[in-house]
């Protein structure tokens, strides 16, 4: 099946309704993130089961419809892009890899971040050298920064927390919403298995951290405490100075 045939049948499984309340919650309004986006109006379920009906579909096909502006066919793409490295033999993983990276100014949403970087680049740098997190953390795209952030989910997962812990640090001047979400989710993902390990984070790093991001990354804790690392929020210019020092040296890349 060819992409613009996949695409038509996205098209008439989709509403007008539904596409008019993707195109708000997704901001593709001028100057938003998700600016020009275009939907037609088609749920995830819907998408997930034309992959489970499509699979697998040829590399040039997935990346065609990668490459369209429907919002929904890049989403089959990417899940089909990530089915087909979960089931892939080491060449194939390797070609899917590279496909994603070098593909990236099309995954720009993060529902098409989150849905993917975790199950592909994750997985394919678990037992591999993770300098390409570090690339994609320097990115001036917010969605290769997202990704990197993202892609350690996979590591987090397997008790390792160290390049998310080193990514958050390096993140914390960040200026997007977007990001300091993602840094505090992640966060927040690592104190639930290893509080430890996060307190020490938030205690190093709470006073200079985005309100949005510490809010995120303290979810879980009790409220006492939650209250006690929020009040810790209100810097003096030194201390704000000294934190920004310690995220520097914390980072090799810098």
């Amino acid at each position: 099946m060819t992409a613009r045939a996949i695409i038509e049948r996205l098209r008439a499984l989709g509403t007008p309704e539904r596409a008019r309340v993707s195109q708000s919650f997704f901001k593709t309004g001028p100057g938003e993130y998700g600016e020009g986006d275009i939907f037609c109006g088609v749920t995830v379920p819907q998408v997930r089961a034309l992959v489970n009906g499509l699979f697998p579909l040829p590399a040039r096909v997935m990346l065609a419809l990668l490459h369209s502006p429907v919002h929904e066919a890049r989403l089959l793409a990417l899940l089909m892009l990530v089915r087909t490295y979960a089931r892939g033999g080491e060449a194939e993983r390797e070609r899917v890899y590279a496909l994603y990276l070098t593909n990236t100014r099309w995954i720009n949403n993060w529902d098409l971040v989150d849905c993917s970087a975790e199950y592909i680049v994750g997985a394919h740098l678990l037992s591999r050298d993770r300098a390409a997190l570090d690339a994609l953390a320097a990115s001036p795209l917010l969605w290769e920064r997202r990704i990197a952030l993202l892609a350690t989910f996979h590591f987090i997962r397997r008790g390792q927390f160290d390049d998310t812990l080193r990514l958050a640090a390096r993140l914390l001047g960040d200026k997007e919403d977007l990001i300091h979400k993602a840094a505090g989710w992640m966060l927040r993902e690592v104190g639930k298995r290893d509080a430890a390990a996060a307190r020490v984070f938030l205690d190093r790093y709470a006073r200079v951290m985005p309100r949005t991001m510490l809010r995120y990354a303290i979810e879980r804790f009790p409220e006492t405490e939650r209250r006690a690392y929020l009040r810790a929020r209100r810097p003096t210019r030194r201390q704000r100075e000294n934190a920004r020092r310690m995220a520097r040296m914390d980072d090799p890349q810098r």
